[in-house]
């Protein structure tokens, strides 16, 4: 029996028939998650779908890599034109964590 633990619909990867992104789970276990870690993580995520989707990835990396690649960059496009467009709420902002920071 073959079962298929990531679908891509629309550009995205999901786990199964979750909401659960493919990168959610690649992050984590880049940063050194355990499965079991992960899965506590990602309730509706079963610890056999968390370790297909890291098999998953493991077997197609340089794909994946590349499509999470894609979406870093897009998310630091959006976040430089947000900064640029909103510069005084980011300014506020950063004033507010250093006043909390030194508190």
């Amino acid at each position: 029996m073959n079962k298929e633990y990531v679908t891509k619909k629309e550009d995205v990867y999901r786990i199964g028939k979750t909401r659960v992104s493919l990168d959610s789970v690649v992050y984590e276990w880049r940063r050194g998650a355990s499965a079991e870690s992960i899965q506590r993580s990602f309730p509706a995520l079963t610890l056999e779908e968390v370790y297909g989707t890291i098999a998953f990835y493991l077997a197609n990396e340089k794909e994946i890599n590349q499509y999470l690649q894609v979406g870093e960059d897009e998310f630091a496009a959006l976040e430089a034109e947000s900064r640029a467009h909103h510069q005084a709420w980011y300014e506020r902002l950063q004033k507010s964590r250093r006043e909390t920071l030194v508190s």
